[in-house]
């Protein structure tokens, strides 16, 4: 028979705590719940006794969003093959999410949707990494979507508007409010501001139709880039100078 893994869970609503249990009861043969705690103040001196193999944490305790975030990363530096699997109700906090995992746990369960099962505490038990129920894997997947097909339409507005190296270089820099001076200066740019400019018109050339192109400045140059997907907003950073 083999060995069942020793569970400690940290929950602050009784009626939840009860309902974790039976779940783990009912659901989860192979794991041992060794102890239980509502508080941080009960959950360290817990831990001291017990030595489990996986906590279970919620990360609101006591009305606060951060405790749980708190404990996950001072397990993470004080047991580092300790599991933490989040078990939350924080069902719409994105923030929260990525704040329990940079702390170091495995995986975060939503507290709707199937709920927790054996098949995902296994997983982590196993040694799978982001162990996520539903819920949250739909949001993960169409959010991978969304990252894809947007770099699909950049990747082809470069093409299609014949954008080379320098010509993002010079955009992106525009955009962070660079002088055509301060990029001439930027390493590797082998350009004066003469050919800068030559080289700004020629993509308001590109970029805009002919009865569009009176009076375009580098502003309005910028957010037409922005809106053809040639540059995103979100990589907008400096090169080296």
């Amino acid at each position: 028979m083999d060995r069942k893994f020793k569970v400690i869970i940290v929950e602050d609503v009784k009626l939840e705590l009860k309902g974790t249990e039976e779940i783990f009861r009912h659901e989860i043969p192979g794991a041992e719940v060794i102890g239980t705690a509502m508080t941080e103040a009960e959950f360290w001196p817990l831990l001291e006794e017990k030595t489990p193999d996986m906590v279970l944490l919620d990360l609101g305790l006591g009305g606060s969003t951060t405790i749980g975030v708190d404990i996950c990363a001072r397990l993470h530096r004080e047991r580092p093959g300790l599991k933490v699997l989040i078990f939350t109700g924080e069902v719409l906090n994105e923030r929260l999410w990525v704040d329990a995992l940079d702390a170091g746990a495995v995986g975060i369960i939503l507290k709707t949707g199937e709920l927790l099962t054996a098949t995902d505490v296994q997983a982590v038990m196993d040694g799978k990494k982001l162990v996520f129920n539903y819920p949250i894997l739909e949001k993960i997947v169409e959010r991978f979507k969304q990252t894809v097909e947007a770099e699909q339409r950049r990747q082809e507005a470069v093409v299609d508007y014949d954008i080379d190296e320098y010509d993002e270089r010079l955009l992106r820099h525009l955009a962070l409010g660079y002088t055509k001076e301060m990029i001439t200066n930027l390493k590797g740019m082998p350009f004066g501001v003469k050919s800068v400019e030559k080289r700004q018109n020629d993509l308001v050339s590109r970029l805009f139709k002919p009865d569009e192109r009176t009076g375009v400045n580098a502003c309005r140059l910028v957010t037409r880039a922005f809106e053809l997907r040639i540059l995103d907003v979100d990589n907008l950073e400096p090169d080296e100078e």
